[in-house]
């Protein structure tokens, strides 16, 4: 036990909680959408156990205002929401509707921004309850936030998703279930961001009616880049993108960007890199 304690300690020093001092009211609203992998994975030496300190710096670094997270077990949440107390989180478990398997949780920092209220549903033919859909290999859901900016007032949504990694109708489907809650949600016309890790690459025709409706940020930030955001733990699996970031209703989008830069000496803080953008209402 006194070990432990002593290892919570130095952690606590080593990542300080995290602090919105660095950002500018001028910044805008920061977003994130991060695929965290399994906490669980037998991955070795890029198991959760080694690499969970490169997430927290990596959150101290970038000081998102919102972000979504994939793939994220309960025990990994706990363990963020820990050391980077600045950050709160919602969502269930898409096995129970509780506690077990992948959350679409949504974290937000406290200090930047308010939760409103929220929710989740199943990407499926029953949506309000535990359900797979179509040929959907796992049990897949949305989390879907109404926030407000502190510093703007304003209000938005955040939407959070992961898409099936086998079923092709199961993402087409999921998809479309998704832009239908959207106009369902949402009928004030606030300002929307959906992210997540949609296993598909960027032509592919699942996303003809999201593009209707909203726009990946990649595509018209005034900075962006053409990264990968699938990496697989090594350089030569580095593939095209597949987790987006989209928005519709923002003023204009500033930035996008794939982070790759190392942290706590880690070339990969998982096996997909994060992706950020900054908005301005």
């Amino acid at each position: 036990m006194k070990r432990i304690l002593l290892f919570a300690l130095a952690a606590l020093v080593a990542f300080p909680q995290i602090s919105d001092a660095k950002k500018k009211d001028s910044e805008g609203l920061k977003v994130m959408s991060y695929n965290i992998r399994y906490g669980s994975a037998e991955d070795g030496t890029n198991s959760w156990k080694y690499r969970w300190p490169a997430t927290i710096e990596m959150l101290n670094d970038v000081q998102p205002d919102v972000f979504g997270v994939q793939e994220a077990l309960d025990f990994q949440l706990t363990h963020v929401s820990e050391m980077a107390r600045n950050y709160k989180n919602v969502g269930v478990g898409r096995e129970d509707g509780k506690h077990d398997g992948e959350h679409m949780a949504i974290f937000w920092n406290k200090k930047t921004v308010k939760m409103l209220k929220w929710g989740t549903f199943w990407l499926s033919e029953t949506p309000e309850k535990p359900s797979m859909g179509w040929d959907a290999a796992c049990f897949r859901t949305a989390t879907w936030a109404l926030m407000k900016d502190k510093k703007t007032g304003k209000k938005f949504y955040f939407v959070n998703t992961h898409l099936d990694h086998v079923g092709k109708e199961a993402r087409r489907l999921g998809l479309k279930l998704i832009v239908d809650r959207i106009d369902d949600i949402n009928p004030e016309k606030y300002p929307m961001v959906l992210t997540g890790d949609f296993n598909v690459r960027p032509d592919n025709p699942c996303l003809v009616d999201l593009d209707k409706i909203m726009t990946s940020t990649r595509k018209i930030a005034k900075k962006t880049d053409s990264k990968g955001t699938f990496n697989g733990w090594r350089k030569d699996r580095e593939g095209g993108v597949i987790d987006y970031i989209y928005v519709s209703g923002f003023g204009e989008v500033v930035e996008y960007e794939t982070i790759t830069k190392k942290y706590a000496d880690r070339s990969f803080i998982s096996d997909h890199y994060p992706i950020m953008s900054v908005l301005k209402f």
